[in-house]
């Protein structure tokens, strides 16, 4: 498991394949954040997150603008809960690569997305994670 996520508690890459919209922040070339809902995919044995989405894409121009030095975020929040991964994103054309991502989408949210032609997957190397995953206190009967 990547380094970034093992010194996490159990629970973090459990909380990362339950069922969550996401965000997605990139860097806009002129440095403005670009955040954006989507849904993530984690592989914590690689190290990896995954965002499928269309060539067309603001999210997508702005990874390559950076050429490779594209730093990004993907984030999640439930309730109390949160968690976010930190790392350098690259845009994957490999069709082989992006039906694993369709795959895995697909395994987190309970649908696969319809075929499209212009479907890539922005691969995130995660560097750092952090959030606060602990279960979420049962409310008592003088709070609800």
């Amino acid at each position: 498991m990547s380094n970034a996520i093992s010194g996490q508690p159990d629970n973090y890459l459990k909380f990362w394949n339950e069922y969550h919209l996401c965000t997605l922040t990139t860097v806009r070339p002129d440095g403005r954040p670009h955040v954006v809902p989507v849904g993530v995919t984690v592989d914590g044995p690689a190290g990896v997150a995954r965002v499928i989405t269309r060539k067309s894409s603001r999210k997508v121009a702005n990874v390559l603008a950076w050429g490779g030095e594209a730093h990004v975020a993907v984030c999640q929040v439930d309730g109390g809960r949160w968690a976010t991964l930190e790392g350098v994103a690259e845009v994957c054309t490999d069709e082989a690569a992006v039906q694993d991502a369709v795959a895995r989408y697909g395994e987190r949210y309970g649908r696969t997305p319809a075929p499209d032609p212009e479907r890539v997957v922005i691969e995130i190397a995660i560097e750092r994670s952090m959030g606060q995953v602990l279960p979420p206190r049962a409310r008592s009967a003088a709070a609800a």
